[in-house]
């Protein structure tokens, strides 16, 4: 089954929070409204720099993702 690399998810136990789902390596689940990561793969390599600074980028993109997302649920709502 091929998956999107980001998905969009809630969930009724915390209903202020917005969750975005990275199924790539190395996947995790970013919690939007809480800014927090929670890794679900262990990032290995040698190189501790390039293992943060390729974290902080696919982060930051599932940042901008999921903003886009948004912006494009408000502009259906705009649009009825």
């Amino acid at each position: 089954m091929k998956l999107p690399k980001f998905l969009m998810a809630d969930n009724s136990e915390f209903p202020e929070d917005l969750f975005v789902v990275h199924t790539e390596y190395p996947r995790f689940i970013l919690n939007v409204e809480e800014e927090e990561v929670e890794w679900l793969d262990d990032l290995e390599g040698d190189d501790e720099e390039t293992l943060a600074n390729e974290a902080t980028k696919v982060v930051e993109e599932a940042f901008k993702w999921c903003d886009e997302e948004l912006a494009k649920y408000d502009d259906e709502e705009d649009e009825e």
